[in-house]
């Protein structure tokens, strides 16, 4: 950043189709201040390809993300696998239904257009904490194992379901479903969950959740492992740099989106890996 506060080799800002199509009024306030504030090159791509494109060759510009948290993450996996997030400052515009702004809050950043394109202009760089996997996949904030029963299922009928529909018909039913549902027996998960090498939770333990969040005071991630063995289950909690899940098929939540299944997934801790500009 410049004294003045606006960054040095102008601002490169990239519109997420996304925003484009459901706030196209919030879109122009953001343009219209940042362009009043500073060198800006504004960019409109139409698909997530030429969101790519366009912001590999931001050459020397500020990147200012106008979207949700999705648009963000993106970003930032983007510079992420480039091996490029050192080279500067990230901003965020927030346009989109409050339900998708959760990230862009819990960091910090203002959930007003007009407030949060002034912060860009004049606010100041914080470092902030990445997760990152095994297959170079990011998580800014958060990422949660939900339990089976709260992961939604795709949408419309298949062929298995289909099937399925047709033996039903054709035999007795029965009490229950023995199943429980992918990811483990019963409705619950089958797990094995490790903390910096530390056994927290194991494959004979009905695993209810498992969430993992970076933490603003600089320290390791926050590991929470819920099981419901027992009466009443428990609770194992933990501080670490590196997370290690395996077991079953499951799926995870990081960020915003929903990822997998998979059936084992390492993320570890980069401290100060990316930088966000947030008001002063």
């Amino acid at each position: 950043m410049s004294q003045a506060g606006a960054p040095v080799g102008g601002l490169l800002v990239l519109v997420d189709p996304v925003a484009r199509r459901l706030d196209g009024e919030s879109v122009r306030i953001a343009k219209d201040v940042l362009s009043a504030g500073a060198a800006a090159k504004i960019c409109l791509p139409d698909s997530q390809e030429e969101f790519a494109r366009a912001l590999a060759r931001r050459g020397h510009r500020q990147p200012v993300i106008v979207g949700d948290d999705r648009a963000l993450v993106r970003a930032v996996g983007l510079l992420y696998r480039e091996r490029a997030l050192g080279e500067g400052a990230l901003a965020l515009v927030p346009v989109g239904p409050v339900g998708s702004l959760g990230l862009a809050g819990s960091l910090g950043v203002p959930l007003s257009a007009v407030s949060a394109a002034r912060a860009v202009l004049d606010g100041a760089a914080r470092m902030c904490d990445l997760l990152v996997d095994d297959s170079d996949g990011v998580v800014l904030g958060a990422l949660r194992i939900p339990p089976v029963r709260g992961i939604p299922r795709p949408a419309g009928p298949s062929v298995w379901s289909a099937y399925r529909s047709l033996v039903r018909t054709l035999v007795r039913p029965v009490a229950a479903d023995v199943g429980g549902g992918a990811g483990g027996s019963g409705g619950h998960h089958r797990l094995r969950v490790e903390a910096d090498g530390v056994l927290l939770a194991d494959v004979d333990q009905p695993v209810e959740d498992v969430s993992v969040r970076t933490c603003d005071d600089g320290g390791p991630a926050e590991v929470v492992v819920r099981t419901s063995g027992g009466p009443a289950g428990s609770t194992v909690t933990a501080r670490a740099k590196t997370v290690t899940v395996s077991g079953a098929d499951f799926r995870y939540r990081a960020d915003a989106a929903m990822t997998g299944p998979v059936r084992r997934r390492t993320w570890t801790l980069r401290p100060g890996a990316w930088t966000l500009t947030l008001p002063r």
